[in-house]
């Protein structure tokens, strides 16, 4: 091979994986976040489960893209351990339609699907059509990538060194050990095996040498969900555990296959294409081994959970995203699935902080208890950091492709943590009266105090009405909390009035009435932010 011929390589592979790209990028801008959705409801059994993963990825053409997508679900609490098993099973069995459509030569056509595509995404007012057609487009981009890494490879058929190499590859081990290698450098099974078939198709690479390579690149693209599990929780770890336990012993069953019985010649003898040949052992072996594992599914996560047990870490005190991990760009699919299942998470943990805040402020106040002051403190000083590294996140989402649902609701929550946080910056203020009334040297009448005792309970009523799950009932939750912050207004101006009728009775300070004054603004805005937290909810939907 020359120089040309090398950048030839490169550029087809650069074209496949980036059609492969656009493929993963129009299914998530298509789907968006349904593909939760449609999971969740395809996962409920192992067969139904194996059949989704199989479609997904026969879509995408990449197991690597749905097994780093369900690595993400099963992060995030979206997906169990057990419904990932099935998943990767079928993903296994849809990544062999690559080499199926390269036996059946639709490289021929890929330039036409292309171009239509394209047409379709340049002129198209339709944006869902937009979004269908990047799928295609990406198909022809991918096909047209590996027509030029067929062409590119062609020289080696007259390369000595080459050849000698390959025959070397008849030894099991070697075979399985450069085929694992070489996938793992390029992270796509796919494209491996369609170099594979080309270098069958010239003849450099007899079946007898190519199945071993085969089994290798399997195992070798577990390398980009190993990668994509780096940093994430234990359970997400475990799913990369099966899907490499999937691939080795899969592999082990096919190399014992293919020395004790004359497989090989059986596979020459189904097809005389060296290309089909190679597009059917990969296709046999992934479905023969996902049928062997498929009863034993749910041993396979204790098996995984045994390799990978959860360690009981205390704990620490410093101030942490507990949901949100940092975005990994290899997540092409389910991104936004994945985005907004942990929002929910951390924003969800950022206001239970907020309204504990409340109540804690709230019987501060009424108990004049200064010792508790010191901890509401810290726990607003944990929200306003909340609120600091949630919309750092948010904002990193930004220039990701994403559906227009899903860009909606991610740029909801920019809106959510700021009216959460003021919720406790109100908090905040109720508790700070301690000081006041501390420096002053006053303390409320039994009336006040009992009415401070209502403005508790409301507050504590409208706020446990907000939810931010995508399941939450949000015309409900916009009802109720209307309502109450409608109560809220009205007790502000009669309690306000209460206030200036003891004031000019002589029955309190007044720096007393100052403080309560202040105190029921501070009431009347936790009810307004409630409200707009409610508004901003449904109107996401």
């Amino acid at each position: 091979m020359n120089t040309s011929d090398v950048l030839l390589l490169l550029g087809g592979l650069a074209l496949f994986l980036y059609g492969m790209q656009m493929m993963s990028n129009g299914l998530e801008t298509t789907a968006g976040n349904k593909m939760k959705e449609i999971l969740e409801k395809l996962t409920s059994n192992r067969i139904k489960g194996v059949l989704a993963g199989a479609l997904i990825t026969a879509v995408i053409q990449s197991s690597s893209a749905t097994t780093v997508m369900v690595v993400g679900f099963v992060n995030s609490g979206l997906m169990t351990l057990n419904q990932a098993v099935w998943v990767i099973m079928g993903a296994n069995i849809g990544t062999t339609i690559t080499g199926q459509l390269i036996a059946l030569d639709i490289g021929s056509i890929a330039p036409l699907i292309a171009f239509v595509s394209v047409t379709v995404i340049l002129f198209s007012k339709n944006e869902k059509a937009r979004h269908i057609a990047s799928i295609f487009a990406g198909l022809g981009v991918l096909f047209i990538g590996m027509g030029m890494m067929g062409n590119a490879m062609e020289p080696l058929q007259n390369s000595e060194t080459f050849l000698r190499f390959m025959t070397s590859a008849s030894n099991p081990l070697i075979g399985i050990l450069v085929g694992a290698v070489f996938t793992a450098i390029i992270q796509s099974s796919s494209a491996s095996v369609g170099i594979l078939q080309a270098l069958a198709a010239t003849g450099m690479v007899p079946l007898s040498s190519a199945v071993f390579i085969l089994f290798g690149q399997n195992i070798g693209t577990c390398i980009t969900a190993v990668l994509a599990s780096i940093g994430t929780k234990a359970n997400a770890k475990r799913t990369t555990v099966i899907h490499l336990m999937f691939n080795i012993i899969g592999t082990i069953i096919f190399t014992v296959i293919c020395m004790a019985t004359p497989f090989v010649s059986w596979m020459e003898m189904l097809n005389p294409n060296p290309v089909a040949q190679v597009a059917n052992v990969h296709t046999t072996f992934n479905i023969v081994t996902t049928l062997l594992l498929l009863p034993f599914g749910n041993m396979m996560a204790e098996i995984a959970q045994r390799i990978l047990p959860d360690s009981e870490v205390p704990e620490t005190p410093n101030r942490i995203l507990k949901y949100i991990a940092p975005f990994d760009g290899m997540y092409v699919m389910g991104h936004g699935a994945v985005a907004i299942s942990q929002l929910e998470q951390e924003v969800t943990r950022m206001y239970q902080m907020a309204v504990e805040n409340v109540k804690s402020a709230y019987d501060a106040l009424l108990t004049r208890n200064m010792k508790s002051l010191e901890e509401i403190t810290d726990r607003e000083a944990y929200i306003d950091f909340l609120n600091e590294q949630i919309a750092r996140y948010i904002v990193s989402l930004m220039p990701m492709e994403m559906s227009e649902e899903d860009a909606k609701r991610i740029n909801s929550f920019y809106m959510i943590i700021g009216n959460i946080e003021r919720i406790g910056d109100h908090a905040m203020n109720i508790a700070e009266y301690l000081n006041s009334m501390q420096k002053w040297s006053v303390s409320f009448s039994d009336s006040a105090l009992a009415e401070i005792e209502k403005m508790k309970d409301i507050s504590m009523k409208i706020l446990e009405h907000i939810h931010f799950s995508v399941n939450a009932d949000y015309h409900i939750m916009l009802y109720e909390t209307i309502r109450y912050e409608t109560l809220m207004d009205d007790m502000q101006k009669k309690f306000l009035k209460r206030q200036l009728k003891r004031a000019r009775k002589g029955d309190c300070k007044a720096e007393e009435g100052i403080l309560y004054s202040e105190l029921l603004t501070d009431f009347e805005r936790i009810g307004d932010n409630a409200r707009n937290l409610a508004e901003i909810c449904a109107g996401m939907n």
